[in-house]
């Protein structure tokens, strides 16, 4: 029990001249202090829950992080799978536009091909109705001589 009355005035010795350094070191020595604490601790027989607790909360900060990580690790993972996803649309819709173009220009294709068939039918049609004229045109002339 003696000991410890000693090893907090010397404890109060450290922090005060730690506190007269600089604040950039404060930090440092805040963690060094907490570790000296939690060695002394973890050398006396009565503090073995103290450490476990200090233990858990180190376990427990690690599985966080490691969760942290691995749904950041997840996240970009997803976003790789969507950015390949819409490259994909853009793939098929790529197809999907050929295939379109493809059909408009096979039907294209058959109008034009309908087209050049009714072009020979109506000049067939014409040569037809050109005879029948000079048909009639014969035929009117042999009734006019004929009435004569």
């Amino acid at each position: 029990m003696s000991s410890l009355p000693s090893h907090n005035k010397d404890s109060s010795r450290i922090r005060k001249q730690l506190s007269d350094s600089c604040p950039v070191s404060s930090v440092a020595t805040t963690k060094s202090l907490r570790h000296e604490r939690l060695s002394r601790l973890g050398s006396s027989g009565s503090s073995d829950v103290s450490n476990d607790t200090s233990t858990n909360h180190a376990e427990s900060y690690f599985l966080q992080r490691e969760n942290r990580l691995s749904a950041r690790k997840k996240a970009q993972e997803e976003t790789a799978n969507n950015d390949y996803k819409k490259k994909g649309r853009q793939d098929d819709c790529g197809a999907n536009v050929l295939e379109a173009e493809k059909k408009e220009s096979w039907s294209l294709k058959k109008r034009i091909s309908d087209m050049e068939e009714q072009l020979k039918i109506k000049a067939e049609l014409k040569m037809e109705n050109q005879r029948l004229k000079d048909e009639n045109g014969a035929l009117i002339r042999v009734i006019t001589k004929l009435s004569k």
